[in-house]
C-alpha cells in the first residue's frame, strides 16, 4: 500500500497525507496545526488578507487552525514566504545590470 502526499508542513516542511489536515489535527514532526492559511494553495503574502481566494473570510493569524471553506492543501506551503533581505538586496542589483 502506497501513501499519498498531498503537501508538507509549512513549519518544517515534513510531508503530510491528505488525512493529516484535519481541523485539530497537528504535525507529527513539529507539532504545529496543519489546517492554517500558511498551509493553504491559496495562501499569498502578497495579496489582500494574505489570500487568492477573495470569497474566504479574513484569518487574523495565518498560523491558527481554522474552519476556512476554501482551504486546499499546499504541495510547498514554503514557497509561499516573502523573500529575505538578501533576495531583495539581489533583486535590487540585478536591476542595476
Amino acid at each position: 500500500m502506497t501513501t499519498i502526499i498531498a503537501g508538507k508542513c509549512w513549519q518544517c516542511g515534513s510531508e503530510l497525507t491528505a488525512h493529516e489536515y484535519g481541523r485539530e489535527t497537528v504535525c507529527l514532526k513539529c507539532g504545529k496545526p496543519t489546517r492554517v492559511c500558511r498551509n493553504c494553495r491559496w495562501y499569498d503574502p502578497a495579496c489582500t488578507n494574505q489570500c487568492r481566494e477573495p470569497l474566504a473570510e479574513k484569518v487574523q493569524d495565518k498560523t491558527r487552525a481554522n474552519y476556512c471553506d476554501y482551504f486546499e492543501p499546499s504541495a510547498d506551503p514554503r514557497a509561499g514566504d516573502a523573500p529575505g533581505d538578501a533576495d531583495h538586496r539581489q533583486a535590487a542589483e540585478d536591476l542595476f545590470k
